[in-house]
């Protein structure tokens, strides 16, 4: 075999690509369209009107798409440096660069599988209540932080990401779950001095509880400005009782932390999913690039996640709000 056919049959092995090869299969079917329209689109505003080849004619790509797609998923996985899947296959590193910054806008795009229901993806929170309401469905909702370059020095905004958790500097993402831990939705990427509230409140989650007044959801600490203004739909952690509060007072307490945090467990389930990637454990890349990569992660753990058994039957309706924008 050639360089390139030895490195395409050694990449696509799940342990560079983290999903299945008939995953792989199937990611590459879904995402041929999309690029290709990319690819006509980028054409005919450089040649400034319609083609005047044939289609096929003219200089081909160094690397075909299904290795881009290849490559992408590799360096999403293991954060392999650009250079060197460009020695793999034995090109410029230009060309690999080119590659994965084609395929990851198309990978973040994709939304999130719903279990259950293939063909059907959710991609903003409007979607995400539509669906909980839908179906019955209570939400889990949590942030998490990952550790990214520090801004350069007389920069301004240089310590909005600056973590009061973590001391360090990072991007935070709210990821929302199902009772089994199944990705539904992960975005709301800010800074990581922003509080967790303030972040989900920027992305209109007080207007979805208003708009769905029965979906329900599990919060820890960090959301009880929510639980204090829709009590009847979000339950966070309850409030540590003074010092000197009687024993059994105490006891209730840990008691009720303690159901409380198995209910929402399974969001941190999510979370850790997402973690077996090595960008969500630290991210090497530009900042600019965090929010997309992230999303794209996201959105093919969604997809194994979605064929977890579910415990119950779906309804059999499910209108999703972009679809009724659309």
């Amino acid at each position: 075999m050639t360089t390139k056919e030895w490195t395409r049959a050694a990449l696509s092995h799940s342990a560079f690509t983290g999903i299945s090869r008939a995953h792989l299969g199937a990611l590459i079917a879904e995402l041929a369209g999309p690029w290709t329209a990319r690819c006509e689109s980028a054409l005919h505003e450089r040649r400034g009107g319609q083609r005047k080849q044939q289609p096929g004619a003219g200089p081909k790509h160094d690397l075909v798409f299904t290795d881009r797609v290849l490559v992408a998923l590799v360096h999403l996985r293991t954060q392999l440096p650009h250079a060197a899947l460009a020695e793999l296959y034995g090109l410029e590193r230009s060309t690999i660069t080119r590659a994965i910054g084609e395929i990851r806008p198309l990978l973040a795009e994709r939304g999130f599988a719903v279990p259950g229901r293939p063909g059907v993806r959710l991609r903003t929170p409007a979607d995400v209540f539509a669906y909980a309401q839908a179906e019955g469905v209570k939400l889990r909702i949590d942030g998490t932080e990952t550790q990214v370059r520090r801004p350069k020095a007389h920069q301004p905004g240089r310590c909005a990401f600056v973590s009061g958790k973590k001391k360090q500097n990072t991007c935070k993402t709210t990821t929302i779950s199902d009772g089994q831990g199944r990705t539904l939705w992960s975005g709301a990427d800010r800074p990581g001095r922003m509080h967790d509230q303030t972040a989900m409140r920027t992305e209109g989650i007080a207007e979805q509880l208003r708009l769905h007044p029965e979906v329900k959801a599990e919060v820890d600490e960090g959301y009880r400005g929510l639980a204090n203004e829709f009590p009847d739909q979000v339950s966070a952690p309850p409030k540590k009782p003074k010092e000197d509060a009687p024993l059994g007072e105490q006891y209730a307490w840990r008691e009720q932390r303690r159901r409380q945090s198995s209910e929402r467990i399974c969001v941190e389930h999510a979370n850790a999913d997402h973690k077996q990637w090595r960008p969500l454990q630290r991210f090497l890349g530009r900042r600019e690039h965090y929010a997309a990569t992230h999303r794209a992660i996201a959105s093919l753990v969604s997809d194994r996640a979605a064929q977890r058994a579910s415990r119950r039957k779906p309804s059999t309706e499910l209108v999703l709000v972009s679809s009724l924008t659309c």
